[in-house]
């Protein structure tokens, strides 16, 4: 068994991490989840303006700089993702700071996920929605998911800290394994195991009672809340824990909601390495926050690397104020509008054209749920606006116009004072597949580099996984009565580019029939319609007793492309745990 711990889940996950995993005590690896697609286009443009930059410098300033002496006294190993777009200058920084604390530590850096010096020959269609290739001049970023095995060799040629530039999440946890382990490209549900290890871990606390349907467990402990440990064994299945002293919670319903969260077919879950099923996996409570996990199962991995591209497509802004007393709801609507209004009197003045995409948002008034708000009256608001425009100017017209309204608008007009919002560039997605054998991957010690042949790491072959058996129709065998979806079920959402998955996990098997009974694509369309302009899909998972759906084109382009005020998805789980269900009136009298 191998004990790795999970410090990181994103480029800014706070500091107390490494520290707090560290005095755990007989951690054999820690590691560090930095990257998500805007994230390489900020570390791009960084490294645009200066060619040392490009990667988390708080990894090599903050965690090593305060840690590694401990982390080599306690022979921890380090895998991180870390590298971002500038890897090299990582793994350099890493060895000097090595040096200067008088160490006796190896570096390995895996290269070559990064794909920008090729754009001018790169031609390929978006894999989701066909469209062609990005104008090269727009490209800011072009990296390929690399996986486990490149990480794996780097621990088997003796490396203590590993840095990758883009690498898929769970690889850092999966190559700690295949090396630990032994595993080979034919053990395919170990592989599997070991991604959804990685998978759990890869969003720290998340797994610990951050971001849980049932919130007030953890509530009183958030400050101290524990990041999560993985203990791994041979055969892929794992447990999942937390440092004895520390905050939060992990159960069942903290690991399975983790489990589902920002995936779509649960049955072709795909890493480089392979393709995961999860439909079957088995989730039960051993101890007190301690969760044994097991099931899952692995398929022949494919022969191509997805690509991320991130391209500019003009600018956006958007600002945040606040009105209360009587009819608050209707002064910010009032409000926004005249913005738009005034700023568009100024693009005609400017000759500029029209905004290409608006957006205005009143929190507090459940603009969020659509058709399925029930405020009634708010009498303080939030109201959000923003814009996207082809040239800067004339974001900025609307950001002047906006501030200009202060004497003019409704009554009640209120905000925190500090700096004026700014134009940001609208960061797209672009996504598609290279095959593998089209790689040059590197692993750099330093003093000499092994080249990696990507396209071992592939097969021939191609499975594709039987679909369960669906639930049956359940039959009432008393009065039925209708109780919200949160009463039966865990929750947990997150976003895939422009799409976003809602995982509902319920609490107790006998309740899925009936959640599956009401709960269909057409329903969750239905909740979702303000939102949605593509489609809905629902996998069946009965080994959580849970149901997968993923909305196609419901974010508004998602992430730094949308001018939603959540972009992301994170609280359309919250949207659909209102939603009544149905069911025997036995049922309902034994909820808490």
């Amino acid at each position: 068994m191998i004990r790795i711990g999970g410090a990181s889940g994103y480029w800014g996950d706070s500091a107390m991490a490494t520290p707090q995993l560290l005095n755990s005590g007989d951690l054999n690896y820690l590691v560090y989840d930095y990257l998500a697609e805007v994230t390489m286009s900020i570390m791009a443009r960084a490294r645009a303006k200066d060619a040392d930059a490009g990667y988390a410098r708080d990894f090599i300033s903050t965690v090593l700089k305060q840690n590694l002496i401990q982390i080599s006294r306690q022979k921890v190993k380090i895998i991180s993702n870390a590298g971002g777009v500038n890897p090299v200058a990582c793994g350099e920084a890493a060895r000097s700071l090595i040096t200067e604390l008088g160490l006796d530590l190896k570096v390995a850096v895996v290269l070559g996920d990064d794909l920008i010096d090729q754009k001018e020959n790169l031609a390929a269609s978006e894999m989701f929605t066909g469209d062609a290739f990005p104008d090269a001049t727009s490209l800011v970023s072009i990296n390929a998911y690399l996986g486990a095995f490149p990480i794996a060799r780097a621990l088997d040629e003796g490396a203590d800290i590993v840095i990758t530039g883009r690498s898929v999440d769970s690889a850092v946890t999966l190559g700690a394994c295949i090396h630990e382990f032994g595993w080979n490209r034919d053990d395919l549900d170990k592989l599997a195991g070991g991604t959804l290890a990685g998978h759990i871990l890869e969003c720290g606390t998340q797994v610990t009672g951050g971001n849980f349907t049932d919130w007030e467990l953890a509530v009183d402990t958030i400050d101290t809340m524990g990041y999560p440990i993985c203990e791994i064994s041979p055969d892929g299945s794992f447990d999942v824990t937390k440092s004895a002293g520390t905050g939060g919670v992990v159960n069942t319903g903290t690991v399975s909601e983790q489990m589902i969260y920002e995936i779509g077919d649960p049955q072709g879950y795909i890493v480089p390495d392979v393709v995961c099923d999860f439909s079957g996996v088995s989730i039960s409570a051993v101890a007190g926050d301690r969760v044994h996990v097991t099931g899952a199962t692995g398929y022949p991995a494919t022969d191509s690397y997805k690509v991320s591209a991130t391209y500019s497509d003009g600018w956006r802004a958007g600002s945040h104020m606040t009105f209360y007393g009587v009819d608050a709801g209707r002064k910010a609507e009032g409000f926004a509008a005249a913005a738009f209004k005034r700023a568009r009197t100024a693009l005609r003045a400017s000759n500029l054209g029209d905004y290409t995409e608006t957006s205005t948002e009143v929190l507090g008034v459940e603009s969020q749920f659509g058709d399925f708000g029930r405020a009634q009256d708010a009498r303080e608001v939030v109201v959000k606006f923003a814009a996207r425009h082809s040239d800067v100017a004339g974001i900025n017209i609307l950001l002047k116009e906006a501030a200009g309204l202060g004497l003019a608008s409704p009554p009640g007009l209120s905000g925190f004072f500090g700096t004026r919002a700014k134009p940001s560039p609208v960061v797209r997605l672009f996504s598609f597949l290279i095959p593998k054998s089209d790689l040059a991957i590197e692993i750099d010690f330093g003093d000499r580099r092994i080249a990696y042949d990507a396209s071992a790491d592939q097969s021939a072959s191609s499975i594709k996984p039987r679909r369960p058996e669906l639930p049956s129709k359940p039959t009432a065998d008393d009065e039925m009565v209708s109780v919200p979806l949160i009463s039966l079920a865990w929750g947990r959402s997150g976003d895939k580019g422009n799409k976003a998955n809602i995982g509902i996990i319920a609490r107790q098997a006998e309740y899925l029939p009936w959640i599956w009974a009401v709960l269909n694509e057409d329903a969750v369309a239905a909740r979702f319609s303000h939102f949605l302009e593509g489609t809905v899909e629902r996998f069946y998972m009965p080994g959580p007793h849970a149901i997968n759906f993923f909305l196609h084109d419901v974010l508004g382009g998602g992430g730094a492309a949308s001018l939603r005020n959540d972009a992301l998805g994170k609280g359309f789980a919250q949207i659909l745990l209102d939603h009544p269900i149905p069911v025997p009136k036995r049922i309902a009298e034994g909820l808490s």
